[in-house]
């Protein structure tokens, strides 16, 4: 059954590798605009790219255009992501950062959730072309409600210099008992101003030496751990002997679980910084070998399954949680684009090491292979927790020539 499974697989592959390619020079692409030209722009132009190619996927003639339109799919949505997080983060306090990003997240895991029940409602009455067409239009709705809605980010305006009109209108509008003109000079107190775009090695000054590779090589071991267990997690329960809907559903569960449990973590995360995030992978790491080296009993199996799958989930959530909070507002998009674009590294190997190590090797082993995802990302938030905490040193210091 699982070598039929892995054929399967093959040929449908290639679609869905499509939009991961796609996602990939998306928030590479997207995210150099957004520091370009601003944030609210990009996403409403991401957003209206999606809805028409979603659309436009339901009229696809052929299996060519079907990937081709995939690609061009993921271009936008990878787009959007980044751009959301850093337009987000950039409104609210330092200490809800973390928070903001994993609430947003919330809304991404539930549309993911909800996908299959609304499927199968559209899909036995107008077809997968259906499916499509509602996905497309609903994103059209909201691409034109951000549109009249959304507005930029102060932030960014004002570490560019750019357009004081629109930061005194958008001030006056976060409150109206302001009095804010564009003759009013405006400054960031923790941010210098910018005098020049975006460089890719300024994603590599000071501290970002070391907290851009470890975030990169963390979000890339916890995006294969995801989609390991996405492509393949399902067909191994079946493989065990679970029923085929018992597997799916256990597989569900844990990401929906997972994604209350990132939420849970983040009111930590902003307290305590990148150690936080270490939390979810520490536990995960002998839950997945107690798996692998089948010490757990058959009766609790599902439900070891579903924690180990709730922790990959929420280790996940919070290494994406702090993807863009150590940038600067003027390479902040692109800070958090270059992460997310990275990472589909490991989207991409997810399901492709899967086939690799379940010819190889035994179907339960592969909890136990899995178990490195984490390891890694576990090792990575603390590094940077170390990286960005204030020297102890540098503190007893304050404190002596303050007293």
């Amino acid at each position: 059954m699982l070598v039929c499974a892995f054929r399967g697989g093959v040929v449908s592959s290639f679609f869905f590798s499509a939009g991961l390619f796609g996602m990939m020079l998306g928030g590479f692409g997207f995210s150099f605009i957004a520091d370009r030209i601003g944030r609210r722009p990009t996403v409403v132009i991401a957003a209206f790219s999606f809805g028409l190619l979603t659309t436009a996927t339901a009229f696809a003639g052929s299996y060519r255009a079907l990937i081709a339109l995939r690609f061009l799919d993921g271009l936008a949505i990878g787009g959007m992501l980044p751009l959301a997080w850093a337009l987000n983060i950039e409104f609210v306090p330092v200490r809800m950062r973390s928070t903001i990003v994993t609430i947003i997240m919330m809304g991404y895991s539930f549309g993911t959730f909800i996908a299959a029940p609304m499927t199968n409602w559209i899909a036995p009455h107008y077809g997968w072309q259906g499916v499509y067409m509602m996905g497309g239009v609903g994103t059209l709705i909201c691409a034109a409600a951000l549109w009249l809605k959304l507005p930029e980010s102060v932030r960014f305006l004002v570490t560019k210099g750019l357009k004081p009109d629109l930061v005194a209108k958008t001030l006056r509008r976060m409150d109206p008992l302001s009095d804010y003109t564009a003759e009013d000079r405006f400054v960031l107190s923790d941010e210098p101003k910018v005098e020049r775009e975006f460089r890719v090695t300024d994603l590599f000054q000071g501290p970002l030496s070391v907290i851009t590779p470890l975030l990169w090589l963390g979000y890339i071991a916890s995006s294969l751990a995801i989609y390991f267990a996405a492509s393949w997690g399902p067909i191994v329960l079946e493989d065990l002997k679970f029923p085929r809907a018992t597997s799916a559903l256990v597989a569900s569960f844990g990401g929906l679980l997972g994604a209350a449990a990132g939420l849970a973590l983040m009111r930590f995360t902003d307290r305590l910084g990148a150690r936080a995030v270490a939390f979810y992978p520490a536990l995960a790491i002998p839950v997945l070998l107690m798996q692998g080296l089948d010490l757990v009993p058959v009766q609790l199996f599902l439900w070891v399954n579903v924690l180990g799958a709730l922790l990959i989930s929420g280790g996940h959530f919070g290494i994406l949680s702090i993807a863009g909070i150590f940038y600067p507002s003027a390479i902040r998009a692109s800070g958090a684009g270059w992460a997310t674009s990275v990472a589909k590294v490991g989207a991409i190997l997810g399901p492709i090491v899967g086939a690799f190590v379940l010819s190889r090797l035994p179907v339960l082993r592969s909890y136990a292979l899995l178990a490195v995802c984490p390891v890694i990302l576990f090792a990575c938030a603390l590094g940077i927790h170390f990286v960005t905490r204030p020297p102890a040193a540098a503190a007893l210091r304050t404190r002596v020539l303050s007293s």
